[in-house]
C-alpha cells in the first residue's frame, strides 16, 4: 500500500452519450449482452458498456484500455517506482434527448486502474423503474457518462511537470486537405471534385500507393475518376485518411447506418483496415429489421465475421424479428445475391431450438 502524501491538484473530465435502441427488445438480451462505445481522451483509451438486462437491472461499466503512464524520473523515486494507476470517477445518469425531461440524478463510482482491461461498474436504475420514468424516447434510452480522471502530485514533490499538450496531427492535416496546400491530385466522384495529396493517400492506403507510385496507369496522372462510389462516401473516407476519424459516427439515425454500409466497402476496396473495423463495429452496434439484411450481405461480400454473427444472431432472435426481416428488401438482395448464407442461418436457427421451416428460406 503506498502511504506517500497526495494532493489531488485537477482532473480532466470527457463526456460521452450512449443510445441504447429497442428497449423492449433487450430483455432477451442476457447479462452479457450490452452496447458499447468506445473513445480517446487524456492520451488514454476507454470503453464505456451498457448492459441493459443485467439482472433486472441496466448496469454501466466502464473498461480502462491502456498501459498507464509513468511517473516523472523523480516521482518514480519519491513513490518507490511503484506500478503507474490512472484514478478516476465514472458517473452515470440518465437523459432525455428532447430535453422535456431533466436528467436523473447522478450515481457514481470510483476506481484505480493499473492495467489494460481493467473494468469498474455501476448500477444505473433497475429496469422496472426505467420502463416507467419517461425517459424512454421512440423505444430507446440514452445514458450520460462522465469519466474524470484526477491528477496526483506528491506533497513532497515541489517540481511541478511540464504538461504536454494532446497531439493535433490530425487537426493539422484536416486544415491541410480543406485548404487544397500543396495538393497535387484531383479525384471526380459522382460528379463532385476533390482535391488531395499523393504522398498522403499512399501512406495510408496500399491501393493508393500502388497507383501513385507503382506500375499502374494513375501515378502521373493529376486527375482520377472515382467510379462506383457516392461523393459523400469519398469524402467521409478522405477525411479518415487525414484524420484517422469518422465524425458522422458520432451522430444516429438510419443515414449513419447507410454511410457505414458503403464506407465498409469503400474501406475493403482501398485497404483501408482500421476504417474497416470502425464501419463493422458501427453496423454491429446499430443492427435492427430493416438493417440486418442488408448488413449480412454486407458481411458475406467484405468478409466481416463479427458483422455477419451479429446478424445472424439479431435475425434468429425469435420468430417475431425473422418474419419481419424475411418481409424486407435487404432480404430479398441478400436471397438472390448470397444463397448459401440463407443454409447458414437456417442451421444457425436450429441450432438454438427455433422451429424454422425451409420453406420460409425459399
Amino acid at each position: 500500500m503506498d502511504n506517500a502524501p497526495k494532493t489531488v491538484t485537477s482532473f480532466v473530465r470527457s463526456v460521452q452519450l450512449v443510445k441504447v435502441d429497442g428497449f423492449s427488445l433487450t430483455w432477451s438480451m442476457g447479462k452479457d449482452g450490452h452496447i458499447k462505445s468506445r473513445w480517446s481522451f487524456d492520451g488514454y483509451d476507454w470503453e464505456i458498456r451498457v448492459y441493459p438486462d443485467w439482472s433486472s437491472a441496466v448496469l454501466v461499466e466502464l473498461a480502462f484500455l491502456s498501459e498507464p503512464r509513468r511517473a516523472s524520473v523523480k516521482r518514480a523515486f519519491l513513490r518507490k517506482a511503484r506500478r503507474p494507476s490512472v484514478r478516476v470517477v465514472l458517473g452515470c445518469r440518465l437523459v432525455d434527448p428532447t430535453g422535456k425531461l431533466e436528467p436523473s440524478m447522478e450515481v457514481n463510482e470510483q476506481g484505480v486502474f493499473r492495467r489494460p482491461k481493467e473494468c469498474i461498474t455501476k448500477v444505473l436504475i433497475n429496469r422496472s423503474s426505467l420502463a416507467s420514468s419517461g425517459y424512454i424516447r421512440g423505444n430507446s434510452f440514452t445514458v450520460q457518462c462522465t469519466i474524470d480522471v484526477l491528477k496526483e502530485v506528491p506533497a513532497t514533490d515541489p517540481i511541478k511537470e511540464v504538461p504536454v499538450p494532446s497531439s493535433n496531427l490530425h487537426q493539422h492535416l484536416a486544415e491541410l486537405l480543406q485548404s487544397k496546400t500543396g495538393a497535387d491530385v484531383t479525384f471526380l466522384v459522382s460528379g463532385k471534385s476533390f482535391t488531395a495529396h499523393k504522398n498522403i493517400l499512399a501512406a495510408r492506403s496500399p491501393v493508393f500507393m500502388a497507383e501513385f507510385f507503382g506500375d499502374m496507369k494513375e501515378k502521373c496522372a493529376g486527375h482520377v475518376e472515382i467510379k462506383d462510389m457516392q461523393a459523400v462516401v469519398f469524402k467521409a473516407l478522405l477525411h479518415f485518411i487525414y484524420t484517422d476519424t469518422v465524425p458522422e459516427f458520432d451522430e444516429t439515425g438510419k443515414e449513419v447506418m447507410v454511410l457505414a454500409q458503403h464506407l465498409l466497402a469503400a474501406a475493403d476496396r482501398y485497404r483501408l483496415d482500421r476504417l474497416k473495423v470502425i464501419c463493422e463495429s458501427e453496423l454491429s452496434g446499430g443492427i435492427s429489421v430493416d438493417t440486418a439484411a442488408t448488413s449480412l450481405a454486407l458481411a458475406e461480400q467484405h468478409n466481416c465475421p463479427q458483422l455477419k454473427a451479429k446478424c445472424v444472431q439479431f435475425i434468429i432472435r425469435n420468430r417475431e424479428v425473422l418474419d419481419a426481416v424475411l418481409a424486407t428488401e435487404g432480404y430479398k438482395y441478400l436471397a438472390a445475391s448470397y444463397p448459401a448464407v440463407l443454409s447458414d442461418l437456417l442451421k444457425s436457427s436450429l441450432s438454438v431450438g427455433e422451429s424454422t421451416s425451409t420453406d420460409a428460406y425459399s
